[in-house]
């Protein structure tokens, strides 16, 4: 049974979808069977793993709505053994369009067990939001991934995103637990960056992957070509950075 994995922070720019296309690129360049479901309206774990969103019939809007199955919304990628649950703007309503609907946080998850056992991981793109989408993928997931900027305000924020994990533990999901942080946009350059890492360290209980991410220009630039950063510049330090945290990834899955 493949293990899933959603990628959440409400916060915005803190590298979410950057995570989630080249986990999934990098994880699948291992060999591993690898969806990705994007219920980010912006879509753009969508078009970073070269999906045309202006040419697909199904996607996850859809899907919420329940004018769709997971089977016919499921594209290629442009990666070997990765595939892609689209994502569109009409997501932006679905909050709405869901008052009333029963078992709404569980739509989510009674698609993706239709399919779970054809994938090793599934990842999930949240949008930068604590709504009914992100619920309906803590709903759904094994664990939570955090990635948290090297910034000032990392820890903005980072509260109501456990406490809304714990909730939905306690009430929805008691099998969730947080899958731990990964560090993005790290400058070596700057103190700010080490003093980020090390704040966070002492003041979050929670797993902390070894692995911290570069700011890395060629990690900005793939998304607008279409590629992950291993299909993009394989040699980059982001790409380096991504396969290391793939590595980590799956042997926490082992132990």
């Amino acid at each position: 049974m493949g293990r899933v994995i959603a990628i959440s922070n409400q916060k915005g720019g803190v590298g979410k979808t950057t995570t989630a296309i080249n986990l999934s690129a990098c994880l699948a360049e291992k060999g591993k069977k690898v969806l990705v479901i994007d219920i980010d309206p912006q879509g753009n774990a969508t078009s970073g793993l070269g999906v045309d969103k202006t040419k697909v019939d199904h996607t996850s809007y859809e899907l919420f709505l329940g004018e769709t199955t997971i089977w016919e919304a499921i594209q290629p990628s442009v990666c070997e053994g990765l595939r892609v649950v689209p994502s569109e703007r009409g997501l932006v309503g679905a909050e709405i369009e869901l008052i009333g609907v029963e078992e709404r946080e569980f739509i989510l998850k009674k698609e993706v067990d239709k399919v779970r056992n054809n994938y090793d991981f599934i990842l999930i793109d949240c949008p930068p939001s604590l709504n009914t989408l992100t619920v309906n993928a803590m709903t759904t997931a094994d664990t939570v991934l955090v990635p948290i900027q090297c910034e000032y305000y990392a820890l903005e924020g980072l509260s109501e995103l456990l406490y809304t994990i714990e909730l939905v533990k306690e009430r929805l999901n008691p099998g969730l637990s947080m899958e731990g942080v990964v560090f993005t946009m790290y400058d070596a350059r700057t103190n700010l960056s080490l003093q980020v890492v090390e704040n966070v360290k002492e003041n979050l209980e929670y797993n902390i992957y070894k692995t911290i991410i570069p700011r890395n220009v060629r990690l900005a630039e793939a998304p607008s070509h279409g590629l992950p950063i291993n299909l993009y510049d394989s040699k980059s330090v982001g790409a380096d950075g991504y396969r290391k945290l793939a590595d980590e990834v799956i042997e926490r899955r082992i132990g």
